[in-house]
């Protein structure tokens, strides 16, 4: 039979049977749009994240205290006092591809203003950590070196604090807000980040200089973390290389030791998200076209019991006798 002869007899089985050729296209359609759609929604939400992390800094590297042994105990990282001072001027010097350094002090607790208050994080960090995680002061201005070397009492709030404490549009600049009974001035109002895709509110937080909040407030001479920026993204690589050395240098690691430090880079984590987001991509591609084999399948049960009802019933049919003529 030639090709012409097949698509004549093709759409003529197709005509004949609309009912059964609707239901089929219709399985074909619905299940190959399926895995269409849950590849792009891997591929968006991929996407959607690696957004999200750029947004705080594709060249972000922060340094934290490592896990130690002692007494045969391995200690909690965030027990760790590990980040010193030290540690922080030497990476201001010397280093090739560290372009801004910033200590990190952190404690959680409520913040109040009159009869207003509201429970946030206040960071204590260098000017510089504005320009490192990308914040813009929207309104006033960010606390200066001249506030870190004496200590000051000020700060920049995020917009969800301001909300909270200073309803109907109030100006908060100048005003004086309390963190853990310690006042603070407010000097600047931080542009609005919204929520990341955890959840989290990044404009519920208080920024201000790191020596005040270690001293007036954690009362403690370590840093949490260091935050650092790379020359650009691509460097990334060889800045870790470069505080590796510093740190194990600084803290006395010899040779065959492990670190009392870890380093992370944005870069780093984009990675593994991105290698998590391929796995969920392939995981609900294969659900999909699982689902297409399966309709499929029914499809063409569907279409073979058609088939066998015609086919008994064209033998049960009762067929016309003709007689033989018997000649005269």
């Amino acid at each position: 039979m030639s090709f012409t002869n097949l698509i004549r007899v093709a759409i003529r089985a197709i005509l004949s049977n609309k009912s059964r050729t609707l239901l089929s296209t219709l399985g074909i359609i619905i299940g190959v749009a399926a895995v269409i759609i849950m590849m792009s929604i891997g591929q968006g939400s991929k996407e959607s994240i690696r957004k999200e992390i750029s947004k705080m800094g594709s060249n972000v590297i922060t340094v934290r205290p490592g896990a130690d042994m002692r007494g045969g105990v391995r200690q909690d990282p965030s027990a760790m006092q590990t980040l010193k001072m030290s540690d922080y001027e030497s990476m201001l010097t010397g280093l090739k591809y560290v372009q801004h350094v910033s200590p990190e002090v952190t404690q959680a607790g409520q913040v109040v203003n009159g009869n207003n208050n509201t429970t946030t994080t206040i960071y204590g960090e260098a000017p510089e950590y504005m320009t490192i995680k990308l914040w813009t002061v929207q309104e006033g201005d960010c606390f200066t070196d001249e506030d870190v070397r004496k200590n000051a009492k000020v700060c920049v709030i995020g917009k969800t604090v301001a909300d909270e404490l200073f309803p109907g549009g109030q100006n908060p600049i100048g005003r004086s807000i309390r963190f853990k009974n310690i006042p603070f001035r407010v000097v600047g109002v931080l542009k609005s980040k919204g929520y990341n895709n955890w959840g989290m509110d990044q404009d519920n937080l208080i920024i201000a200089p790191y020596t005040t909040v270690m001293k007036r407030i954690a009362a403690q001479t370590y840093f949490s973390s260091i935050s650092v920026s790379a020359l650009s993204e691509e460097v990334s690589e060889k800045a870790i290389e470069e505080l590796t050395a510093l740190l194990r240098a600084n803290h006395k690691i010899k040779e065959g030791m492990d670190d009392d430090f870890t380093i992370r880079s944005q870069q780093e984590i984009m990675e593994t998200m991105s290698s998590t987001m391929d796995t969920v991509t392939l995981i609900l591609v294969v659900a999909a076209a699982f689902s297409l084999l399966v309709a499929g399948i029914g499809i063409m049960n569907i279409m073979l019991a058609h088939e066998g009802d015609w086919l008994a019933h064209e033998r049960r049919r009762p067929r016309t006798r003709y007689l033989t003529p018997v000649p005269l």
